[in-house]
């Protein structure tokens, strides 16, 4: 499958950076240069390997995620420009309000994914899959509000404070998986923590389609918005 990039230099027109995830023929002297360490993970692993690859070195000012897919019902659904047409949808983005709030998920529909939040949580982002991505990494709004929902009561054991930080935080985010982020909110955290991420996509049990589901329901997390 192939994911696609879109990225902007503000001077300039859109420049695109497309990811092939699983070429048929890597040997191929014609085949893409753009390619991923593993095939996993739906379009994390191209999204997490753009910005792990260009971090200290050319990240644009703004840069818009999406899918390899242009336009049309079966494929694009999810697109909610007329036509369902990702070239629409790129032509009508308002790139001052993405520097100014720093990600827009492309998706304005709220379902699926911003219904039952807290049942999402249990069936994509449990306490257990929270800590394997975002612990030791750096503390943005979203975790730290995580993080003092589950904090420590005097009189709790620690069993029901396990039990607290696995159910009690609801976590949703409209589908799927396109959206658009600044320079400055990509920095906000080190490299260190994308590269982390990515590693957890590549070495978790979950496979190709539940490790994306579970990513999907965290770029915003990931680059500062709120749990909800």
């Amino acid at each position: 499958m192939v994911y696609s990039l879109l990225i902007l230099l503000r001077q300039r027109s859109w420049q695109r950076a497309i990811y092939l995830v699983n070429p048929s023929n890597p040997f191929d002297p014609s085949f893409h240069e753009l390619t991923t360490p593993a095939n996993k993970g739906h379009e994390a692993m191209a999204y997490l390997t753009y910005i792990i690859d260009h971090y200290n070195t050319s990240l644009p000012s703004v840069m818009a995620f999406i899918h390899a897919h242009r336009q049309g019902f079966l494929r694009a659904w999810h697109v909610d420009a007329p036509f369902h047409d990702n070239v629409l949808a790129m032509r009508s983005l308002q790139l001052d309000f993405v520097v100014q709030n720093g990600y827009v998920n492309l998706r304005c529909n709220l379902n699926p994914g911003c219904t039952k939040a807290y049942k999402r949580l249990k069936s994509h982002v449990n306490g257990e899959v929270w800590e394997e991505i975002f612990g030791g990494t750096t503390m943005l709004p979203a975790v730290e509000a995580f993080q003092n929902s589950t904090a420590e009561e005097p009189s709790s054991s620690q069993q029901d404070r396990e039990k607290a930080k696995y159910l009690n935080v609801g976590i949703a985010s409209a589908c799927c998986a396109q959206f658009a982020v600044s320079r400055e909110q990509v920095l906000k955290r080190p490299i260190e923590d994308y590269m982390k991420i990515r590693q957890w996509v590549i070495d978790t049990e979950r496979d190709d389609a539940s490790s994306g589901r579970v990513m999907e329901y965290l770029w915003h997390v990931i680059f500062g918005k709120d749990l909800i």
